[in-house]
């Protein structure tokens, strides 16, 4: 692994989360599961999915903890994308408790698959993205 990240909701501070920590582990190459899939499964994590049509995305579950890696290629705009995020949520109140309130908002409501769990806070993310965000993004 090239570099581990601290990501989702337990990494701003305030913002309430489900016990649940996101890392993202940088991999050469995500696709290339031979360089470290095993590794990972020595040590309990279990390959839960793969989105090779997201950046060739990998997630697997924390063998102890609740813990989600997030796996992404090095160089995936994605990896930028997701932490700056996260470091829009930690200077901004205002879209924070706005994020805040809307995941507690869809949780209570019953969904389909955790795809549209993530769908349907995305569209704050997206509105976000037209002011905020979208300026951190060029910075």
């Amino acid at each position: 692994m090239l570099r581990i990240e601290h990501t989702g909701l337990t990494a701003v501070p305030g913002l309430r989360a489900k016990p649940i920590i996101d890392l993202l582990p940088v991999v050469a190459d995500s696709a290339a599961e031979v360089a470290y899939v095993p590794a990972l499964e020595s040590e309990g994590y279990v390959l839960c999915s793969r989105e090779p049509d997201w950046h060739e995305h990998r997630m697997f579950k924390g063998p102890d903890t609740e813990i989600n890696l997030h796996v992404l290629s090095s160089g995936c705009p994605g990896i930028d994308r997701i932490l700056l995020f996260g470091d829009w949520l930690r200077r901004n109140a205002a879209d924070r408790n706005l994020y805040a309130g809307t995941k507690v908002a869809l949780a209570k409501k019953e969904r389909g698959d955790i795809q549209d769990y993530a769908d349907a806070k995305t569209i704050v993310i997206e509105e976000r993205s037209s002011g905020g965000l979208a300026q951190v993004e060029t910075e």
